[in-house]
């Protein structure tokens, strides 16, 4: 069940290959267990303040564009991060850095039920934006890290539990809203729920720090090109992703014109198919191949985007996101899976690397689809978006990294 070529990459209190050579499965699947649990109090934590926006906007009287500015504040944070995130998870190991950035990811949560303005609540996303970064890199070292123990791809469950937390989050927070419980103690009851998933599990994540530096060097030093190329890939399939996180629903109300609940239809059946992929795509990575898989994933999402624009129709455009979801759901797992296991540089280096600029496309994708849908339609900007699945599958095929 161990990887020891990839084992041979960290130091560890004792021996690692020691450690795990004569370990328990059952022990084995008790540390995936754990990180799993990591993945899904992250996305609580995010699920939870996505079910309260509404209210915090009308809470603090803020028309569309007060809010859409004060939303930057998170990405903000996170680019602020990004260039510390690797470099502390390398020095400190993930195993110490994970409890206490997923603690303060919990804790910045509660601050946003107690803005009382727009400065405020701005400042609190800045920081929610910081410590989401923190944690993405160090949960997902975590899970490169668990994944090395299994002789197959795990990664893809492991953002299947994140995904499974958005559901969850929305149901909680619309039992918070029929209990007509504030903001804040909603807030504090998901960061105490988050708090306790570590401290019953943070024994179980794996002490490592990798012993592979990077060689330094004066002045400007070159990317690496796969990681780039890598993370252009990340780009495509997030912008997508962000897409359908913030404009399916408009889609559905304006285009298709479902009327009254239905609305949801098209957000709810992307996010049901993208949790279920993730859950059945590591066995599918296992038999035909992440290069094969993220091929056939690129091409879904553009067929399904396409769908929905020739045929905006609620059936059609329901099936036809699912597809969408379906395509989206193991390509970002399986680039942080590659990224991770990078033969010269530390994993939480190589993944803040391509999660840099994969969130850029979450962060650019939808903004992009209001400037395109103000100039030439709605449907013309999802076609354009469309493109992007047909793109990751030509990239694919270029990067040796991405080996069946």
């Amino acid at each position: 069940m161990i990887d020891l070529n990839f084992l041979g990459r960290f130091k560890a209190k004792g021996k690692y290959k020691k450690t795990y050579k004569d370990a328990k499965v059952s022990y084995l699947n008790r540390i995936r267990w754990a990180v799993s649990m990591f993945y899904f109090g992250m996305g609580l934590c995010f699920a939870t303040w996505a079910s309260r926006i509404p209210d915090i906007k009308t809470a603090l009287h803020l028309s569309e564009g007060d809010l859409g500015t004060i939303l930057f504040a998170v990405p903000l944070g996170q680019l602020a991060m990004m260039p510390f995130s690797g470099k502390l998870v390398t020095r400190f190991g993930s195993h110490r850095i994970l409890p206490y950035s997923i603690i303060m990811y919990a804790f910045s949560l509660t601050t946003l039920g107690l803005a009382q303005n727009a400065w405020q609540l701005g400042l609190g996303l800045f920081f929610f934006g910081i410590f989401a970064n923190l944690t993405n890199i160090s949960v997902n070292t975590q899970g490169v890290y668990t994944e090395g123990l299994f002789k197959r791809t795990i990664m893809s469950s492991f953002h299947g539990m994140w995904s499974l937390a958005g559901f969850t989050g929305a149901l909680v927070g619309l039992g918070m809203l029929s209990l007509e419980l504030n903001t804040y103690t909603h807030f504090l009851i998901v960061a105490a729920i988050a708090v306790l998933l570590m401290a019953f599990n943070f024994k179980f994540l794996i002490k490592a720090k990798e012993t592979i530096q990077i060689e330094k060097k004066k002045g400007f030093r070159k990317p690496d090109r796969s990681l780039v190329m890598l993370g252009i890939i990340g780009f495509c399939c997030m912008a997508s992703e962000g897409v359908m996180f913030d404009w399916s629903g408009v889609y559905f109300k304006d285009i298709v014109k479902a009327p009254g609940p239905l609305v949801i239809l098209g957000y709810t059946s992307f996010m049901i198919m993208m949790a279920s992929g993730r859950f059945f795509g590591d066995g599918l990575t296992q038999k035909f191949g992440r290069k094969t898989v993220m091929q056939i994933s690129g091409c879904m999402i553009s067929i399904g985007l396409f769908t929905a624009v020739f045929f905006p129709f609620i059936i059609p455009s329901t099936i036809a996101f699912m597809f969408v979801g379906l395509g989206v759901s193991t390509i970002i797992p399986t680039l942080y899976s590659i990224a991770g296991k990078h033969p010269t540089i530390p994993t939480g280096e190589a993944l803040t690397a391509v999660s840099s600029v994969s969130f850029l496309g979450f962060l650019m994708g939808p903004p992009i689809i209001g400037y395109i849908a103000e100039a030439f339609g709605l449907r013309f900007s999802f076609a354009f978006i469309g493109i992007f699945g047909f793109f990751i599958a030509l990239m694919v095929s270029r990067i040796k990294a991405i080996q069946d």
